[in-house]
């Protein structure tokens, strides 16, 4: 079965909004006009997750949300592990999702993302703030396909500037 993964950066961020610390800092004016920008370019795309996993990060779970209004209702898990993990902790968020479902987003940070991109892939992107890269590879299941590491292929990377 082929396996999509939309690896999704949050949108920008603000840092003129006081926060009480970084995981609290919400998204800035374009951060908010760059992640519906970004849903209707993945919907355009037919890259529709079936479910998101998400860092709890305020502008992580922001991000989404105003991807949601484009994309629609989509099952949804807010993990601190992603707050800043990589490849390990989406590994681990990724165990016990069902082997019917074929696309995921995984909305998150640098450097994880960008990590995460290269050890699957074995291409090196960077990946600046609102960026999807969609990557896909063909395994039975999520924890089976995770571990095909330089085996996935990347069919695009997704930047609001281009949009």
């Amino acid at each position: 079965m082929q396996r999509r993964l939309i690896i999704m950066r949050h949108a920008k961020s603000s840092w003129k909004k006081q926060a009480p610390d970084d995981h609290e800092r919400p998204l800035s004016s374009r951060g908010r006009r760059d992640a519906p920008r970004v849903a209707k370019e993945l919907a355009r795309r037919g890259w529709i997750p079936e479910l998101v996993l998400s860092s709890d990060a305020v502008r992580a779970e922001q991000t989404w949300r105003r991807m949601s209004d484009c994309i629609g209702e989509v099952e949804t898990r807010l993990l601190p592990q992603l707050y800043l993990g990589g490849i390990d902790a989406v590994r681990e968020a990724l165990r016990d999702v069902p082997e019917t479902t074929s696309t995921i987003m995984v909305v998150g940070h640098n450097p994880g993302w960008e990590e995460m991109v290269t050890h699957l892939t074995s291409v090196h992107v960077h990946m600046t703030t609102a960026n999807a890269a969609l990557v896909r590879v063909d395994a039975p299941s999520w924890p089976e396909a995770v571990a095909m590491a330089g085996a996935w292929s990347l069919e695009r990377l997704v930047r609001p500037k281009e949009l």
